[in-house]
């Protein structure tokens, strides 16, 4: 028997044994499954096809609310027990080194599974033709500071019994998946009390697993990633919609049709007209008569707020690409294309503009404005787990199908964002998505003056850090 054989034969031996066992006695175990069930969930939005390698009893596949559940695992005790409780779900046995499994599905999870392989790098190569471009690898794996405390609990009779594990880092396995094709996103640690203890595990693991130091005394660690997409020199070019929403900018809107470029397959420019006080609904009709070519469309506005705007917007769009500019043309839409070239070679997948970068145009932004957006950068890159320099720029551009999932769980979040970025970014980050910071020139305005209220604006702002930080980070 092979070194191989002989190490998968024993695994299969020991979850065997495991299987239909509960967590009788061993606290470590059943709490730390529970919370990981409750991490999963926040990650996973209902709905999806998922395939859960190494599913073993099920029970977090279940949890997910997948519309396509499929669990493989090479215990074959493990799937009767599995396919007795959750007989929705489909089960496979098989080894994880040789998939039989041939479609497609939006997410892959391996829960505690690299620890426990043979192979890591021939696994994660077995995922790739199981994956589409949209696909979302999330994984979670033991600390290396947890190898004696995890041996310690299972000799007191508190955890389950285990074999010889693969003791990866974070880079180990970012590097894993790398070679087999697959782009690490964020990456995060989970569950300081692996034991239910009143209000303490509750605070230890929703809260201080989040800040820094105590996040490295955490137990697991979690990732997700994403396929690298490759530049398809065949694949049709898609159609672009930017949404200008529009609230007293007359003097802006013939510059808005001359210097909007061409992008794609075709450009159309969609007006938001809100509310406005001088004749900005007037301006954007002449403008529109006056080159009947342009894709254009002009609607008027019923709610209040860019976000309801943008919304509208985005609804009556027909591109594949959807965009915001602003109509105060602070930010040049000749640079629209570079967000556009993001977009569609799969550098991204939402796409934020930053004006905090580049030196700025004298009055383009007041030095308060500019300390409070330094501060909301730092405060919302650490709650939404990606870099986003600048939250309040109004470019920013997704594909329209990433716009339709972000919009079918909005209720996750509620209607809460009166500017329209907050809830696109949070969004993003409910749906895994790769935001990548665009760097812009920002100008100074040259007609109107802007719509925000600094201090009244800043303190919504400071609503919406602790909504997200309570919906996104402590969970």
């Amino acid at each position: 028997m092979t070194g191989k054989s002989a190490y998968q034969s024993r695994r299969i031996a020991h979850w065997d044994s495991l299987a239909g066992k509960a967590d009788h006695g061993r606290a470590l175990s059943a709490y730390y499954h529970k919370r990981l069930a409750q991490v999963y969930t926040n990650l996973v939005v209902p709905g999806r096809r998922v395939l859960e390698i190494g599913c073993g009893p099920g029970d977090l596949l279940a949890a997910v609310q997948s519309a396509v559940g499929v669990g493989v695992d090479f215990s074959a005790r493990m799937l009767e027990h599995a396919r007795s409780t959750h007989p929705s779900l489909r089960f496979v046995q098989a080894d994880a080194h040789d998939l039989p499994v041939e479609d497609k599905f939006d997410v892959i999870i391996l829960s505690d599974l690299v620890n426990d392989l043979w192979d890591v790098q021939a696994v994660f190569d077995q995922m790739r033709p199981l994956a589409t471009s949209r696909t979302r690898v999330i994984l979670n794996f033991y600390s290396r500071l947890w190898e004696i405390p995890l041996r310690l609990a299972q000799r007191l009779g508190l955890a389950r019994r285990m074999l010889e594990q693969n003791w990866l880092t974070v880079e180990d396995v970012q590097g894993l998946l790398h070679l087999a094709g697959f782009e690490p996103i964020r990456h995060w640690h989970e569950i300081i009390c692996p034991v239910h203890i009143p209000l303490i595990d509750r605070l230890a693991n929703k809260v201080l697993a989040k800040l820094w130091p105590m996040n490295h005394l955490a137990i697991t660690n979690m990732l997700v990633a994403r396929p690298m997409t490759q530049p398809n020199a065949d694949r049709a070019a898609p159609r672009v919609s930017v949404v200008v929403p529009a609230r007293n900018e007359a003097g802006n809107i013939p510059k808005i049709m001359e210097r909007v470029p061409e992008m794609g397959a075709g450009t159309e420019i969609i007006f938001v007209e809100g509310h406005s006080t001088d004749n900005t609904y007037d301006a954007i009709e002449e403008a529109l008569a006056q080159d009947p070519h342009q894709r254009c469309k002009l609607l008027r506005q019923g709610g209040k707020g860019k976000g309801d705007a943008v919304r509208l917007g985005f609804a009556n769009a027909t591109g594949d690409v959807l965009m915001i500019l602003d109509a105060d043309l602070t930010v040049a839409p000749e640079d629209l294309p570079r967000f556009y070239e993001a977009l569609a070679d799969g550098k991204a997948e939402f796409v934020n503009g930053v004006r905090l970068v580049y030196p700025m145009q004298a009055k383009a932004m007041r030095f308060l404005n500019t300390m409070g957006n330094k501060f909301f950068s730092l405060a919302f890159s650490w709650v939404l787990g990606q870099p986003v320099k600048d939250t309040l720029c109004g470019t920013k551009v997704l594909w329209k199908t990433d716009y339709h999932l972000i919009a079918a769980n909005r209720s996750y979040f509620g209607d809460f964002d009166p500017f329209g970025d907050f809830d696109l970014l949070f969004g993003a980050t409910r749906m895994n998505l790769k935001i990548v910071d665009m760097p812009v020139r920002y100008g100074a305005r040259t007609y109107g003056t802007t719509n925000i209220s600094r201090f009244r604006h800043g303190a919504i702002l400071l609503h919406m850090l602790a909504f997200a930080t309570r919906r996104l980070k402590f969970i």
